[in-house]
């Protein structure tokens, strides 16, 4: 009998663990796929314009290790996936490894026929070396910009006036809102225009705190008056990845009804409470599925960017907040939609230097740098999310490594160019002596910084 109940507890342990398996092959499985795309695009780019400027790639990898699959196309480059699927790198004629080290025998042969040396990394112009090297990072940015163009283009815009495309059902709250609505005021309060901030901070500081409020539309070129729910109640529209919240289990969709013991009606009455909480355990009673569920979590200090630059230390629980109302939407031009990537790009890039600057400088915690573990966590989560919240997701680590590769640390893109623009500037490359140790010591700044982020991934 004791082997046997033995037996069933292995069984029921192995049980217990296969979720969690599959869990992390899911978060695997979409870091992977995030990286993939976003590596594939940088390293085409290095080779498109190498190619176009004269300079022939050898090699194009997507992975490194033991090559899993290869084929040589017509141009004499081998395409191949390697079994590490964890980064990529193009060698072009001449380089001695992915980091496009030189080859001094490849060189020396080369040397010796000027339309072959041409063909070489290192012996093509400068021009055509910078243009390579600077397009990995490039189509990165591209590549982001298009995604979130794409974004605001098959979302497009809401109405003007704001009407009503379908509104969610919440316990308790009867709504009499139709689709077709045109929403002139909310509780006596007139509905904003989306693009006023001020007017939006106004508005949502004079509504009541109250599940159903008095709705003024127009419908059928009649204004009317309707009961709908909240307009901003405390329903969590997404879940931020290793955020008190996802730790505590929050899931999207979830309605907050109580917080220690107290019901709300509103997200700001969310944020309010965990404000004044100051890290202490809450206790929330959340609405799922028709189910109420109870969950506790400690709210975390967490730094957040303000409109000045600077950062603010404010205590969140990580979760989005959504509107039960969804708006209906007009589609947008496809100019106005390349302007919203071009801008949410440019705000990326933004948002990530003045981080690390105050990182630098120790204005916010370095916990705040996540490494290789969080961003694998991160694409799981948003992968777990839905399709939008994915893509979105590598338009933005697109962005990030496009800005890394940028900073000038030998063995990264940017590296390059700062020897290139030495090079422009005296005449000559540095020798190749000082561009060993140079490179070096890049590889040793870039393993310790991984090596940190990963530290913080673990002990943050």
């Amino acid at each position: 009998m004791w082997r046997q109940l033995t037996a069933k507890g292995k069984i029921l342990e192995l049980y217990s663990i296969i979720p969690q398996f599959g869990g992390f092959l899911y978060i695997v499985a979409s870091f992977v796929v995030a990286l993939s795309i976003i590596v594939a695009v940088h390293e085409y780019g290095h080779y498109i314009v190498g190619r176009w400027s004269g300079i022939h790639a050898e090699v194009f990898s997507l992975g490194f290790g033991p090559v899993l699959w290869s084929r040589v196309d017509k141009h004499g480059t081998r395409w191949q996936i390697a079994l590490l699927p964890f980064g990529g790198y193009v060698k072009f004629l001449g380089d001695a490894d992915a980091a496009s080290g030189k080859d001094a025998g490849a060189m020396r042969a080369a040397e010796a026929d000027p339309v072959q040396l041409r063909r070489t990394m290192h012996g093509a112009p400068l021009w055509a070396r910078a243009a390579t090297v600077a397009a990995g990072p490039m189509f990165n940015f591209i590549m982001s910009a298009l995604i979130f163009a794409a974004l605001a283009y098959a979302f497009g815009k809401p109405l003007v006036p704001y009407t009503v495309k379908s509104v969610a059902e919440l316990p308790g709250v009867q709504s009499t809102l139709e689709p077709g609505d045109e929403i002139l005021s909310i509780a006596g309060t007139p509905f904003p225009q989306e693009a006023d901030r001020a007017a939006w901070q106004s508005f949502q500081a004079q509504m009541p705190n109250d599940t159903a409020l008095t709705y003024q539309v127009r419908r059928d070129g009649q204004v009317v008056e309707a009961t709908g729910p909240h307009y901003a109640p405390p329903l969590v529209s997404g879940v931020v990845p290793r955020s008190a919240a996802s730790d505590a289990g929050f899931q999207p969709d979830d309605l907050i009804l109580t917080v220690d013991g107290e019901k709300i009606a509103a997200f700001n009455q969310l944020k309010e409470k965990v404000e004044a909480a100051e890290g202490k355990p809450l206790a929330l009673t959340v609405w799922r599925g028709g189910e109420q569920v109870a969950l506790t979590l400690q709210p975390r200090r967490t730094d957040e960017p303000q409109p000045d630059g600077s950062f603010a230390t404010r205590w969140r629980i990580g979760v989005y907040g959504g509107n039960v109302i969804e708006p209906a939407t007009e589609t947008i031009g496809l100019g106005d939609a390349l302007v919203i990537g071009g801008w949410q790009v440019k705000s990326v890039i933004e948002n990530s230097l003045s981080g690390l600057t105050h990182i630098i400088t120790g204005a916010i915690s370095t916990c705040n740098l996540s490494g290789p573990i969080g961003i694998a966590e991160t694409s799981g989560s948003m992968a777990s999310q839905g399709a939008e919240s994915f893509i979105r997701f590598i338009a933005i680590i697109s962005t990030a490594i496009g800005l890394l590769n940028l900073f000038p640390i030998p063995a990264l893109d940017g590296g390059h160019l700062v020897f290139y623009a030495y090079e422009a500037v005296t005449g000559r490359p540095p020798s190749d002596g000082a561009m060993r140790i140079l490179m070096t010591v890049g590889i040793v700044l870039i393993l310790s910084l991984m090596l940190f982020s990963l530290g913080n991934d673990i002990f943050c």
